[in-house]
């Protein structure tokens, strides 16, 4: 957050007519930055940002008037943070319960120069890709495993 002094910006339409303010919105959005202030502060323009990474980690931004006698808004906000974990379920292959001859063989009766005939390197690792997870589902059995996250 700060006063970043580029009037000219545009925050709703992403726009600016200064090269500086442009290459300004254009590091923002590189770094995949948003700006949450919504009300223009002096003069018709936004000067002071809080810009974050993450949705809804910033919220509840409240312009409080001007400090003393300068020209600046105080500007208030909560930020969010995750205080619980949560659990999910994770899928893994049990590698232990596969049956690789059966694996082996599915891959074996596929006319592998009949299926990747005339195909550039993009399309024979698709069509490869695609033999090899049909074959994975059939041949090795998925277990579930939960895991936490913060």
């Amino acid at each position: 957050m700060g006063d970043f002094n580029h009037p000219d910006i545009c925050w709703r339409g992403n726009t600016a007519e200064h090269k500086q303010s442009r290459k300004f919105l254009e590091c923002s959005d590189d770094n995949f930055l948003h700006q949450v202030i919504e009300e223009p502060m002096r003069r018709g323009a936004m000067l002071d940002l809080v810009l974050t990474n993450k949705e809804r980690l910033v919220e509840d931004v409240k312009l409080k008037g001007s400090f003393g006698c300068n020209d600046h808004e105080m500007v208030e906000f909560m930020i969010f943070r995750v205080v619980r974990r949560a659990h999910r379920k994770l899928t893994t292959l049990n590698f232990k319960g596969a049956d690789f001859c059966l694996f082996r063989d599915l891959l074996g009766r596929i006319p592998w120069d009949k299926a990747l005939e005339g195909r550039e390197a993009q399309g024979t690792w698709l069509v490869s890709k695609d033999h090899l997870l049909q074959a994975q589902e059939r041949c090795i059995p998925a277990k579930r495993k939960s895991g936490k996250t913060a």
